[in-house]
């Protein structure tokens, strides 16, 4: 089945969250249908924090070497485009097409001292132009904008949610995602607001699977979540080699 496809099944796609070769090896071995980079988890791997402090030739490499261990369909994190320029930005998206890549998330704010949305008129005008200049050389992707609405806790964020959504239909989007959403009333709003597939995010409240289907979601993520639960454990387990003088609680 086609990766756009997949957005159009009875259940939501629920994307496997990799970060590396295991754990796309783990992804494939649990029957996933797709999987997606955490740019946060790849950012924590690589000592930085996320927001693109990495470059993006940093991010290429891990996505090449997940691409030639994987047949599912992969689809990139790529933040904010690594560039505030349609051109490079589509340039950037171009290379990872070349590496498999049917799919990424852009999404609309950029990190400096912190994070902060950027206008949506200007975002939604780069993004029109990002799709034309794909199209103008027949590079076909699954372009998830992602509104960071939600996260940043945007005064009237449902209204301000629909009014980028709209823009971002307008300018070529293939599917919304809107991370930290997690009231049922809420998601329904976004849902019924447009015919995009929504795509929500593992979040402590977050409704179960079956709840979101029947809300009308097409797509979960797994975030950086279950990457930063491993290292937890990783800790726990160590703590337990210390604290024992022993390797018994390992096996």
């Amino acid at each position: 089945m086609e990766f756009k496809e997949l957005h159009n099944q009875e259940k939501p796609l629920l994307i496997g969250n990799v970060w590396d070769v295991p754990s796309t090896k783990t992804a494939e071995k649990l029957n996933f249908q797709a999987i997606g980079t955490s740019s946060s988890a790849i950012a924590s791997i690589l000592g930085y924090n996320d927001g693109e402090e990495m470059e993006f030739s940093e991010l290429e490499y891990f996505v090449k070497r997940i691409a030639l261990h994987s047949k599912l369909p992969l689809s990139v994190d790529l933040e904010s485009g690594y560039s505030r320029e349609p051109n490079e930005i589509a340039n950037n998206i171009k290379r990872l097409v070349e590496l498999g890549v049917v799919g990424i998330n852009i999404e609309d704010s950029i990190v400096n001292d912190k994070r902060e949305l950027l206008n949506a008129d200007s975002f939604a005008k780069t993004l029109s132009k990002i799709k034309e200049l794909l199209e103008n050389e027949n590079t076909d992707i699954f372009l998830n904008v992602r509104t960071d609405t939600f996260i940043l806790l945007q005064e009237n964020r449902i209204e301000e949610t629909k009014k980028r959504i709209k823009l971002y239909e307008k300018a070529g989007a293939n599917g919304i995602f809107v991370p930290c959403i997690e009231d049922k009333s809420d998601i329904q709003k976004i849902v019924n607001s447009t015919d995009l597939p929504i795509n929500v995010m593992c979040m402590p409240n977050l409704p179960d699977f079956e709840t979101l289907t029947k809300l009308g979601v097409k797509r979960i993520s797994m975030g950086n979540f279950i990457f930063e639960k491993m290292y937890d454990q990783f800790e726990k387990n160590t703590k337990n080699v210390i604290k024992q003088q022993s390797f018994n609680s390992i096996f």
